[in-house]
């Protein structure tokens, strides 16, 4: 299974996602999208799923939840938007991710890339892809493509979304 996972497009697609997403079996949106646009956008290219995040407006809460617990692939995935880091996860989720870690655990709102296990919660694999959009202190737009084979995470793939138009 290929799952691209993205956060805060905050009303923005970058429209080198269409490409980069191409393919794709699921998009997981980690939260301010920003508009109901772009998560239409988003699924001409595969299914979406998503939370929403502190920017999102009624239009998008109505259609996602602050927290997403999935299955794919025989992996327990939870979603989030304001998660934190592994060491300093938020308060509101981190009792529950010592109770019952996910295998992987998928937030942004920092727009700090940053994959890595986190050992202390069962070698728990942390995500935050980054930020997609044009609002915020990034410099670097950037989004994950994940590869799961047979219950195990395969690849998680980098994204820089600019390369194409900067000539890299």
């Amino acid at each position: 299974m290929l799952i691209g996972i993205i956060s805060d497009t905050h009303g923005y697609l970058h429209p080198a996602v269409h490409n980069d997403f191409a393919g794709v079996d699921l998009i997981l949106h980690a939260g301010d999208a920003g508009t109901v646009a772009v998560i239409d956008e988003l699924a001409t290219i595969a299914p979406v799923q998503g939370v929403y995040g502190n920017v999102d407006g009624m239009d998008v809460r109505q259609i996602w939840q602050e927290n997403e617990r999935l299955e794919l692939e025989g992996l327990q995935f939870w979603m989030t938007h304001i998660g934190g880091r592994p060491g300093r996860y938020d308060s509101r989720v981190s009792a529950e991710l010592r109770k019952d870690p996910p295998d992987v655990f998928i937030c942004g709102h920092s727009h700090i890339l940053r994959i890595e296990r986190d050992d202390k919660l069962g070698r728990m694999l942390f995500i935050n892809p980054g930020a997609a959009g044009r609002q915020g202190l990034h410099r670097v737009k950037t989004c994950v493509r994940l590869h799961v084979e047979s219950s195990v995470v395969q690849q998680a793939e980098v994204i820089h979304l600019d390369q194409e138009q900067q000539g890299l």
